[in-house]
């Protein structure tokens, strides 16, 4: 089976890297792609996300790198023959937010959800307190 593991990935973090890695055993194929997310503003060049997925994903036989630019989640899923998405989630938060989604595609176009639960000790780590403190620090 294949699935796709969708996000902004700006910037990759630990958390990231160890759901690609988890996920890369359960499936034949991961294809982990950069979608634009309309309501988020991009800190992080496209090219350098891609660039840090394939670092990520160098040493895992049957991982690819993807981005796509606009569309529906589900749309790409059709288009490419992916019928499984992977959600990593941190908490209850996390969940309570990506459940409509899940359900959703899977109304829109047969498309199955997995979550994988967030490592314990990289739970607190998101894309946006990475940034963060590092502007923080590079202030100083």
């Amino acid at each position: 089976m294949r699935a796709l593991f969708p996000g902004s990935f700006d910037p990759v973090t630990q958390g990231h890297r160890d759901v690609l890695r988890r996920a890369a055993l359960l499936f034949d194929e991961v294809v982990v792609c950069v979608m634009f997310n309309p309501n988020k503003t991009g800190r992080f060049p496209v090219a350098e996300r891609l660039e840090r997925l394939r670092e990520a994903a160098a040493d895992l036989g049957n991982v690819t790198v993807d981005y796509q630019t606009g569309g529906l989640l589900v749309d790409y899923c059709r288009r490419t023959g992916i019928d499984a998405v992977i959600r990593g989630v941190r908490d209850t938060h996390d969940l309570d937010h990506e459940l409509p989604m899940a359900r959703m595609n899977h109304e829109l176009a047969g498309v199955e959800t997995f979550f994988i639960a967030a490592d314990p000790a990289l739970r607190h780590i998101s894309s946006t307190l990475v940034t963060t403190m590092g502007q923080g620090l590079s202030r100083k």
